[in-house]
């Protein structure tokens, strides 16, 4: 194929890459609008081609063409694209639209009575309006208790404080919460169960948490419209019930529920890349947690390949506390195999990237395990060193809970104890004290991030770290 001769001047130049009445601009200061035009013109082909893909464009289109058929007084036509649109957003709980609808409903009506068709009641066209608003300002309270138990959990994870632990009281005391049948709608039966699910999550209360997921799998298994509609939330659900199996030794059902997730990105609407990027970070942090609670590092290491070729794939994509959790739990990779250095190279790239917006419970057991880390590699002076830089962070944070005191205050004595029996003898100090301190609830917290008691157990019993959580699993 003849390709295109080069222009031989700067204006035809130009003209070969006119779009409409534009042209490439003739100077530098020019570009700023030109991008601007050609960002704007890209956004609305994307708008063009993907107008059919979600109900909210749909139902934004089908309100369009109401009101050109308005306007052109086609009052017929009118009324059977609104019919058509306002089983649509029935079906599917577009309460926003649906409200929209019914004000065009109301209008029509109004057409209707001047041409003395009486057929319609707008009584009950009234009561409807109601209902809808009632429906929204339901879903709407449901939101922003939402918004409130998530705040908890993105803020500094588990909850272990007495400020998060009312938080998480008020919220699953909360009428709208506690009390049966306040959901108005499906799409708030998803909210409600969802928020019941994070309480309970947030206590590790984990056969609850379970079954409140549960509930809101069933709800969009039942529902098909809205757990498309609904498809983050849904990957969100499944994550957290995956985590729920993990966590009660179901190993099995976790491993299943993983790989149905993996094989959702071929089904419509969960095929665009942010639903791609949640299903990617969810199934390989769940599948990471699955071979840690079990000891299988072998298995554990062959995820880091394919793990880094997806972020650099989706570079951008990704958001940083996502990423965060990929190097952390890489370094933990690394440290379950004994490859120390490069477990410190990735605790690196969490601590050198502390934005205090993010999750600091990530932050802060990043530090210690950190401590560990250099423990094993026999940096006992920097450690002493280090152990004071840390002990600061976390009172600063106010995260020195009574884990967090005592591997500091136990690492102190240890990086100044340079042969076996003398560390041995402080592992077995360590032992008894860390199992009175993991009795409570709110400090047991702390193995979510790093299995404290198979470390302590592996030095006492001089196994390595991977052999001592497959004994205790």
């Amino acid at each position: 194929r003849q390709s295109t001769p080069p222009a031989k001047s700067p204006v035809k130049a130009r003209k070969l890459f006119s779009q409409g009445s534009k042209v490439l601009p003739n100077n530098k200061e020019e570009f700023p609008s030109e991008k601007n035009h050609l960002y704007k013109l890209i956004l609305k082909s994307l708008r063009a081609y993907h107008s059919d893909n979600t109900v909210s464009s749909v139902l934004k289109q089908e309100i369009k063409n109401i009101e050109i058929l308005y306007t052109k007084a086609l009052y017929k036509e009118c009324n059977k694209f609104m019919k058509r649109a306002k089983k649509i957003a029935i079906d599917h709980e577009k309460f926003y639209y649906l409200y929209e609808l019914l004000n065009w409903e109301k209008i029509l009506l109004e057409e209707a009575y001047e041409e003395g068709e009486f057929t319609k009641d707008l009584d009950g066209l009234i009561e409807e309006e109601k209902d809808v608003i009632e429906k929204l300002r339901n879903l709407a309270a449901y939101h922003v208790l939402y918004s409130k138990i998530n705040y908890v959990f993105r803020s500094g994870g588990y909850v272990r404080n007495e400020r998060d632990k009312q938080v998480v009281l008020e919220i699953s005391s909360h009428p709208l919460i506690k009390n049966k049948n306040t959901a108005l709608s499906r799409r708030a039966a998803t909210i409600c169960y969802y928020i019941q699910g994070f309480c309970a999550l947030a206590n590790r209360d984990w056969k609850k948490c379970a079954e409140k997921f549960g509930k809101v799998r069933a709800i969009f298994e039942e529902n098909p419209h809205i757990k498309k509609d609904l498809a983050k939330r849904y990957i969100k659900t499944v994550s957290n019930l995956i985590m729920c199996h993990i966590e009660m030794k179901e190993h099995k059902e976790a491993k299943k529920l993983i790989d149905s997730m993996r094989k959702m990105s071929e089904l419509k609407g969960f095929d665009n890349m942010d639903i791609g990027v949640r299903i990617f970070k969810s199934t390989y942090l769940a599948e990471i947690r699955l071979y840690q609670r079990t000891g299988d590092y072998d298995h554990a290491i062959k995820l880091i390949e394919p793990i880094m070729e997806q972020i650099e794939s989706m570079k951008g994509r990704i958001n940083k506390e996502q990423e965060i959790l990929f190097y952390y739990n890489i370094a933990y990779i690394y440290f379950g195999i004994g490859e120390h250095n490069k477990a410190l190279f990735w605790i690196n790239k969490v601590l050198n990237d502390n934005e205090t917006n993010l999750r600091q419970d990530i932050y802060g057991y990043a530090r210690l395990f950190n401590l560990i880390i250099h423990y094993e590699l026999g940096n006992n002076e920097l450690l002493e060193y280090i152990i004071k830089s840390t002990h600061r962070y976390l009172n600063k944070k106010g995260r020195a809970y009574e884990v967090e005191t005592l591997m500091l205050s136990s690492l102190k004595k240890l990086a100044k104890t340079y042969d076996k029996a003398g560390a041995k003898k402080e592992f077995e100090k360590m032992k008894p004290q860390l199992k009175k301190i993991l009795k409570s609830e709110s400090e047991q917290v702390a193995l979510e991030y790093f299995d404290f008691e198979s470390w302590v157990n592996s030095k006492i019993t001089e196994q390595n770290f991977a052999e001592a959580v497959k004994k205790a699993s």
